[in-house]
């Protein structure tokens, strides 16, 4: 393999451990906490994390192979089917992004009837939809034959056969229906929702800085670092909302709009294409899947509760099953000890 070869196989080997072992801990969280499986978001992170699992297991390591052996990984058929994957789970993925993004639009904005205009058959319904957008685009592909392996993207993934070059019109016309009703939708719920977030935050921030400053103005003998503590409370409580939703949308855009962009560059026959580009696009696909995790659900208190208490169980129950097998030996050498005398 060439050196960006190596690289690239690298990175997508890195990828593939931290998606398996930070969406394998959001499942054992949600499994553990009730607290989590009640929520309605809960069930959007699982289908996130379903998504990312999936395609962390059945089309990362065709890439490896690929990249390792410069071929298709295995016949035919078996290509189609992980294209099939590839195509549904990043859809679904998509939108499950969007969905997480709409629920937190309802719970900031309408915080009193978020119970009632969000409950789990809601949750539920907005689920069977993605699963319905993302299967109907993948089925259509799969009837269609336009998934195969494709050499710039080292993956089985939407592709055009030799023998049907007649067809590619219609291939432009489904590629880009297709990114325009996953991408481009996703991220304008993505923008809408999260900017009326952000405004309904500041709003927030600025009404409690106002009573923080009639506070601070009205003691008069308050000492200065505490003022200036809490000033510093009141900046940081202002960049703390811009920052998620900069990583909410940032994520998403790092990760899938160089993919996109070059699918869709791809369409037009006078523009190059880098076969190391179009790899690391895909690379930047497959890292959503390993950024989704933190993201959305591992640095959220309830999640590092949930964790940090199966952690402290599984210590308590280590030190138990010590503390019990040194008692168990200490026994054992007294009866051994007290029949030293009788012999």
């Amino acid at each position: 393999m060439e050196p960006a070869e190596v690289v690239m196989f690298i990175l997508v080997l890195v990828i593939i451990v931290v998606s398996l072992l930070s969406n394998i801990l959001v499942v054992v969280c949600f499994l553990y906490s009730h607290e989590i499986r009640k929520q309605v978001p809960g069930l959007f992170n699982l289908n996130l994390t379903f998504c990312n699992l999936l395609l962390t297991v059945a089309n990362m390591p065709l890439t490896l192979a690929a990249l390792a052996n410069r071929d298709q990984p295995g016949g035919d058929a078996f290509c189609q089917a992980a294209g099939f994957l590839d195509t549904f789970l990043s859809t679904n993925s998509m939108l499950s992004v969007a969905a997480l993004s709409v629920d937190r639009w309802i719970a900031v904005v309408f915080p009193l009837r978020y119970r009632s205009k969000m409950r789990h058959r809601d949750a539920a319904m907005v689920l069977g939809f993605t699963w319905f957008h993302a299967m109907s685009f993948s089925m259509a592909a799969t009837c269609l034959s336009w998934l195969g392996y494709h050499r710039l993207y080292a993956a089985c993934t939407l592709a055009v056969p030799v023998d049907q070059a007649s067809n590619w019109t219609q291939f432009v016309v489904f590629t880009v229906l297709f990114h325009t009703l996953t991408f481009v939708l996703s991220f304008v719920v993505l923008c809408v929702t999260y900017l009326k977030v952000l405004k309904v935050a500041r709003f927030h921030c600025r009404r409690i800085d106002i009573i923080t400053m009639q506070t601070l103005v009205l003691l008069v003998d308050i000492h200065p670092s505490v003022r200036q503590r809490c000033l510093d409370q009141q900046r940081r409580r202002r960049q703390r909302a811009t920052r998620k939703i900069s990583t909410f949308i940032g994520t998403f855009m790092i990760c899938f709009a160089p993919y996109v962009i070059t699918r869709i560059l791809e369409l037009i026959p006078a523009v190059p294409i880098s076969p190391h580009w179009g790899a690391v696009s895909k690379c930047l696909v497959y890292s959503k899947a390993a950024c989704d995790p933190f993201a959305y659900s591992l640095l959220r208190h309830q999640y590092r509760k949930t964790y940090g208490d199966i952690v402290n169980r599984l210590l308590k129950r280590s030190r138990s099953l010590n503390e019990s097998g040194r008692g168990g030996e200490g026994r054992g050498g007294e009866e051994r000890g007290g029949a030293l005398p009788g012999q």
